[in-house]
């Protein structure tokens, strides 16, 4: 199908067209959002006016968020309301005054391209209408000037303006784009287009050999290390939960009197306390309870982990080693055992030392006698006194000094001398106790 399909021939003057008007009135009204009521409030005289241009009236209804357009006797085109009805909806949709009104023109027509309802995920759609407008708006603009149409994004719909030709490219742009075909696709396309339509020898011909074929690829997602049950969906509710009072009446216990509760009450804690107490009790008793016997036989060895088999059969080894050995060298020391190795002229060297236990030192050492008391100088009234005390005191306290007796610290210290106080013994003199 060719451009000049959707070209609309161009029309004569209205007045000799449809010199009588029309005979019924025509209207529609469209309603407007919040935020734009101060916008048309400010553009409204200016839309007016181009619209008495082609005999159409026009009204701005504030209290009910509506604009409305209604033909009168001076219209003689009667497509001219439908003109501009879509005037009025280009408003709607955020499109300022002096780009709505181009679409008055009998060669300019509107579209607007729904897009809120194609998918359902909200950070999905925000993201695919950010691509369709591109790093600066980079995007959109190269496909203006491919398609020859003005173009502008807001909120859930995409307005344009311009030929059939080129809303129709934009709508299929718009579209795809929402369903994950990048724009990119469908410019380079365009631009193509756009080179071979300048030659006259390709007007006839297909030009699918010369447009791009782009594979659409699949990638695999990565499915989920562990996948839960779905659980089975039931019309049905869950059943209720009985309450204290139903078990109360199915076991009986709502017809006994406050005495029989009563009773039954102690009686339950008086088990649930003997049942605790026995726990306890066998729990202290646990770790005195003797280990079964007989339990190290060959099984148990075969059982056991591979480094307690091994440490078992070195023992073994060294016990069957030791066995072997004469009678003489079994428990010998370890210089005993360095003597043997360095014998080198074959002669029995223990023979006679383990008789007698005395050239080796096997024979126990003699006790170690107990210290006696200190020796004190004899002749003095205090040196008896002390000799006696010392005998009467037990062996290995140390030796209390005697009273006027030089200090430890040095001969020339002077005697001790020692002064009483009601709340402290203060020491004075050469030593401290």
């Amino acid at each position: 199908m060719s451009a000049g399909h959707f070209r609309r021939p161009a029309l004569p003057p209205q007045q000799d067209d449809n010199p009588h008007g029309l005979f019924e009135e025509s209207s529609f009204a469209v309603l407007f959002p919040k935020y734009r009521e101060a916008y048309l409030r400010d553009a409204w005289p200016a839309v007016t006016r181009a619209l008495k241009e082609t005999g159409v009236a026009c009204e701005l209804n504030l209290v009910e968020g509506s604009m409305t357009v209604r033909t009168t006797r001076k219209t003689h085109d009667p497509y001219a309301v439908v003109k501009a009805r879509d005037c009025l909806k280009l408003l709607a949709r955020s499109v300022p005054a002096a780009q709505a009104v181009r679409v008055l023109a009998d060669d300019v027509q509107a579209d607007v391209i729904k897009i809120g309802g194609l998918v359902r995920n909200k950070d999905k759609f925000v993201r695919r209408r950010q691509r369709l407008l591109g790093p600066g708006g980079a995007t959109l603009k190269a496909l203006e000037l491919l398609t020859g149409c003005y173009i502008l994004v807001q909120g859930n719909t995409v307005s344009a303006m311009g030929p059939f030709p080129g809303l129709k490219t934009v709508r299929r742009v718009v579209e795809d784009c929402v369903k994950n075909v990048h724009p990119i696709y469908h410019i380079k396309a365009l631009m193509i287009k756009r080179e071979l339509a300048k030659d006259p020898a390709l007007a006839g011909e297909s030009w699918d050999r010369f447009l791009p074929a782009f594979k659409r690829r699949n990638v695999p997602r990565k499915k989920p290390a562990k996948v839960g049950k779905k659980k089975v969906e039931t019309p049905f509710p869950p059943p209720q939960a009985p309450s204290k009072v139903d078990l109360q009446l199915e076991s009986g216990e709502y017809f006994l009197s406050a005495a029989a509760k009563r009773k039954a009450d102690a009686d339950a804690r008086a088990t649930a306390s003997g049942d605790r107490a026995a726990a306890k009790a066998a729990a202290r008793a646990a770790p005195f309870v003797a280990p079964k016997e007989g339990g190290g036989g060959k099984k148990a060895r075969e059982g056991a982990p591979p480094a307690a088999a091994a440490a078992a059969a070195a023992l073994a080894a060294k016990l069957k080693k030791r066995a072997a050995k004469p009678a003489g060298e079994r428990g010998v020391g370890l210089y005993a055992r360095q003597r043997v190795r360095g014998n080198t002229s074959g002669a029995p060297l223990f023979s006679s030392a383990l008789a007698t236990g005395r050239a080796l030192s096997l024979s126990p050492r003699p006790p170690t006698p107990a210290p006696g008391p200190p020796r004190a100088r004899q002749g003095t009234r205090t040196a008896r006194a002390e000799t006696s005390r010392a005998a009467r005191r037990p062996s290995g306290r140390r030796a209390r000094r005697p009273r006027g007796a030089p200090s430890r610290r040095g001969r020339d210290a002077g005697p001790c001398r020692s002064t009483w106080t009601p709340w402290r013994r203060r020491w004075t003199g050469g030593w401290s106790p």
